[in-house]
């Protein structure tokens, strides 16, 4: 007969010299003050709440009465219209910047290196009301042709209303911030894509519209997405210029019902409501271009094994 093999225990005090301890059991690590102090914060945000909502300086019926109302419905409106408009301004700038700041032409590099540097470096406020008061600057703007003269003219306070100012100011600042997104969307793809593109007789801008572009958007959404949502709530700088947003509209309709906490509360809520559905709109895309690559990472994996 041959002989038993030896058991797990004599293998381990043949190569130690000694047998083997106790089974090590595994403790979670405690937290003790974790649930007193999640319960002191719990405690602190329902007194707040309730403080809020028995307050007898705050008239809820104003509240409830002037959230559906036409004028914060229209002001809403174009509180939304001002953040898509801007933000299409913005991400269209902000891709011709960057192209025209990676040419080898240095007149266009230099003038995409100024307009970001201006538009990145003034407050955007100031930039409003800049854009508002061009009438000072330009009384009137017209067209002239040589030999023809003034054919078309017309009073800049006419061409330049609030919405349109809010629009410029917000498109132009927004075109210098999503340059630098884009930049660095653009840097995180190797170079020798491009090169490859190249070398198989793509053009530089196909090059960068089929290779590079949709590579980089995986970098790109996330901070566009968070640039949305900054954009909505940005839109609320347009009351300086009377923009006819939410927050104007809801300033002047408390000048006449002196109902300033609760025509704020309305702003709030509604803006609260916006900002969620674009979050929720933003975590969706996310997933569905995450879902894309991975189905293009895998197919590509699929090809390289065949």
């Amino acid at each position: 007969m041959s002989p038993e093999p030896p058991g797990v225990s004599q293998v381990v005090v043949e190569a130690t010299g000694s047998a083997p301890g106790p089974e090590l059991r595994t403790v979670p690590l405690r937290h003790w003050g974790r649930v007193p102090l999640a319960i002191i914060v719990i405690a602190a945000i329902v007194a707040l709440l309730y403080a809020v909502a028995v307050n007898r300086n705050i008239d809820w019926s104003i509240v409830a009465e002037n959230f559906t109302s036409s004028a914060i419905l229209k002001g809403v409106g174009v509180t939304i219209v001002l953040t898509v408009l801007s933000m299409l301004i913005g991400i269209v700038l902000g891709i011709a910047a960057e192209v025209m700041r990676s040419s080898s032409n240095p007149v266009f590099a230099s003038v995409a290196r100024g307009y970001i540097w201006i538009f990145r470096g003034t407050p955007v406020l100031v930039q409003l009301i800049f854009w508002y008061n061009l009438s000072l600057l330009f009384p009137t703007v017209g067209l002239t042709l040589p030999f023809l003269g003034e054919v078309w003219s017309v009073e800049t306070n006419i061409l330049i209303t609030g919405f349109t100012a809010a629009l410029l100011g917000l498109g132009l600042n927004e075109g210098a911030y999503m340059a630098e997104i884009v930049r660095a969307g653009l840097a995180s793809i190797d170079r020798g894509q491009t090169e490859a593109a190249l070398a198989v007789g793509m053009r530089k801008r196909q090059a960068l519209s089929r290779i590079v572009l949709p590579q980089a958007l995986r970098v790109i959404v996330p901070p566009t997405g968070n640039e949305v949502i900054n954009m909505l709530k940005t839109t609320a700088l347009v009351s300086i210029i009377s923009g006819s947003d939410l927050l104007t509209t809801a300033q002047t309709i408390s000048s006449r019902n002196f109902a300033v906490i609760e025509l704020l509360i309305v702003a709030s809520i509604w803006y609260l409501a916006l900002t969620t559905v674009f979050n929720v709109g933003q975590w969706a895309f996310e997933r569905r271009l995450a879902r894309q690559n991975g189905a293009r990472t895998a197919d590509r994996s699929e090809r390289g094994r065949t």
